[in-house]
Formats: C-alpha cells, sequence, structure tokens
C-alpha cells in the first residue's frame, strides 16, 4: 500500500523539480551580463595632443588592463570642449560611452555658453576626478623682476603697462590672468592668441610681458633662461619644479588656479557600474607608473569618490563665476 502511494506521487515529484529547473535557467537568461563586456568609447572633447591626450590615453589604456576590455579614445573637438561633452550627455547611460574632460568644458564653458547643450550638473553621471596641473606665471627674461612681489609692485605704479598673453578668450590661461588681476589689485592688458605655442613665443621673444601657462609648455623655456618664472598657482610647490614658489606663499593668500581632469558618464548610469569604474580609476591612480607618467607633465593625482567630484565641480564652477561677473567682460 504505502509503495503505490509512493508511486503516485513520484510524477508530482517529477514535475516539481522540472519546473524548478526551468525556472533557474530562465533566471540565468535573464540575468545581466557582467560589465563591461564589449569595447567601451572614452570621448575626449579636445584635439590630439597636449596634457588632456597624455590624461586620457594613459586612463583610458589603465581601464583596458583593469576591467578586462576595450577602452578606445574617441577625440570629438569643437566649441571649446563642448560638442564632446554634449555627445557623450546624450548618449546610453549604460557604461559604454564615457567622457574625459577637464575644468574648462565643466566649470568655466557654462558661464559663458548660453546653448552649451548640456548641464555639468545634471547631464553627467560623476565617476572620479584624476588629477590636476597648476599653471606657472612666466616672464620675458630680460625685465628686472626677480619674483612675483616686485612685478606686482611695478604694475601697481604703472597701471596698464604691462600685459599677459592666453591660449584665448574664455581660457584657463585667460581667467587665471584675471584672477591675478583681481586678487593683486592690478591692470594688465590681455592679449588672446590662437592656442599656446604662439603665446609662448612672443612672451619669450618680448612682445608680451607675461603668460600664465601649464609647464609642460614652458618648462624646456624655463630651463634654458628663455623664460623667467615667476610663479605657481598651486597651494604647494610642484615636484618636478621645486624652485619655483606659489603665488599662495608669494603674498597672495590662497590664490590658486588649476586644470583638473575628471571621468564622467551620461546622466542616469546605474550605481553598480558608477562605483566599479570608480574603484578600478581610484586603484589606476595609486599605480606608482601611473603617478611617475603624471609627475612628467606636472600633474597631481586627485582621484576620490564620486561625490568628491560633484563637490570638487561646485566649488570650482562656482569660483570661476565669482571671477568672470566681477572681471565684467564677455566673449565674442
Amino acid at each position: 500500500m504505502k509503495t503505490l502511494v509512493l508511486f503516485t506521487k513520484l510524477p508530482y515529484l517529477v514535475v516539481f523539480i522540472l519546473a524548478q529547473s526551468l525556472l533557474l535557467i530562465r533566471a540565468q537568461a535573464v540575468e545581466p551580463t557582467t560589465y563591461p563586456n564589449q569595447t567601451v568609447h572614452v570621448t575626449t572633447p579636445f584635439p590630439p595632443g597636449g596634457a588632456a591626450d597624455v590624461v586620457v590615453r594613459l586612463v583610458s589604456q589603465k581601464l583596458t588592463e583593469e576591467l578586462g576590455a576595450s577602452f578606445i579614445v574617441d577625440n570629438k573637438p569643437g566649441a571649446g570642449g563642448s560638442i564632446g561633452a554634449k555627445f557623450v550627455s546624450q548618449s546610453s547611460p549604460d557604461g559604454y560611452n564615457l567622457l574625459i574632460t577637464s575644468s574648462s568644458t565643466m566649470s568655466i564653458n557654462p558661464h559663458f555658453m548660453k546653448k552649451i547643450g548640456y548641464d555639468p550638473f545634471t547631464s553627467f553621471t560623476p565617476i572620479s576626478l584624476i588629477g590636476y596641473s597648476p599653471n606657472v606665471f612666466v616672464v620675458t627674461p630680460n625685465l628686472p623682476f626677480k619674483n612675483i612681489q616686485e612685478f606686482i609692485a611695478a604694475a601697481k605704479a604703472n597701471p596698464g603697462k604691462y600685459n599677459f598673453a592666453s591660449n584665448g578668450p574664455g581660457t584657463s590661461s585667460h581667467l587665471t590672468g584675471e584672477l591675478f588681476q583681481q586678487s593683486a589689485g592690478i591692470e594688465l592688458l590681455h592679449v588672446p592668441y590662437k592656442g599656446a605655442s604662439p603665446a609662448v613665443v612672443d612672451v619669450a621673444g618680448g612682445q608680451v610681458t607675461g603668460l600664465f601657462a601649464a609647464f609642460a609648455s614652458v618648462g624646456p623655456l624655463v630651463k634654458s633662461g628663455k623664460l623667467k618664472a615667476l610663479g605657481v598657482t598651486s597651494l604647494k610647490r610642484m615636484e618636478i619644479a621645486p624652485q619655483i614658489p606659489t603665488l599662495n606663499e608669494s603674498g597672495l593668500p590662497n590664490f590658486e588656479s588649476l586644470q583638473w581632469w575628471a571621468v564622467y558618464g551620461p546622466a542616469n548610469m546605474p550605481v553598480s557600474i558608477q562605483n566599479k569604474l570608480n574603484e578600478a580609476v581610484n586603484k589606476i591612480l595609486k599605480q606608482p607608473e601611473t603617478k611617475a607618467r603624471f609627475a612628467e607633465e606636472s600633474i597631481f593625482v586627485l582621484g576620490g569618490s564620486p561625490d568628491d567630484l560633484k563637490n570638487y565641480l561646485r566649488s570650482d564652477y562656482n569660483k570661476w563665476g565669482k571671477v568672470i561677473s566681477t572681471g565684467k567682460f564677455t566673449l565674442n
């Protein structure tokens, strides 16, 4: 009798096991695949060459090694970086389109461009800060100034006599010059150029008084004596040129002007992907070879959480907004 009962229940037991197996197979079929499992496109909104290109290509290469998928660089320059940034902001937030950009795109351009096509705070998912590079104030070597205090004193005594070059209106070099004037209480004539190279050439040749530029652009000329470096715009001295004092320690307390880089994705990226990328970037930035390569370009490593990037952007955005409104200048 017991054998008969067991036999009659056996088909139901088989059906139950089969049903559970099918559910398990179905669950495995719809389970999302591990990120990343295909090529990731990393947009840089600037042309090849320069410190920005060093940053994006090194980080992309290291992400490829760390996460096991190809992170390839796409240069999408134009409109001060807004074309590339807008492209990523309108991409799918699946983690396969990222943006590595600089402070000019996120902190400065939105103050000037009314139809920029993105909002630096709402159009992107913050992933991680990468690092920053200060500017160096250099002057033509035939001037008698030995330090920044002597230059400021001469500029105060002769309003409008001295000038400064920039890479172009609205660039970091231009706004650093504006911040310098406001902080020091002096008046300098702004001479904009189309890029760093011609500006550096004219300062070295004596056609223009001075220039705020990345050390990578002027370092060789400083070492050869063709330019004279009076100060650096970070709060601490550069390891690559520790002999150059900061403006902060030269009579302009808390003076700081930095070009920084960070990784973003489109808005509404899944938190799991955001965190995975943040963890990978921070791991990369701790590697000795990464630090050494960035040091060659006078780039200080930062890193940190997505919230650190969000807060850093807010502070920098507000800072340059104040400089621009105080200067009361516009771009053509």
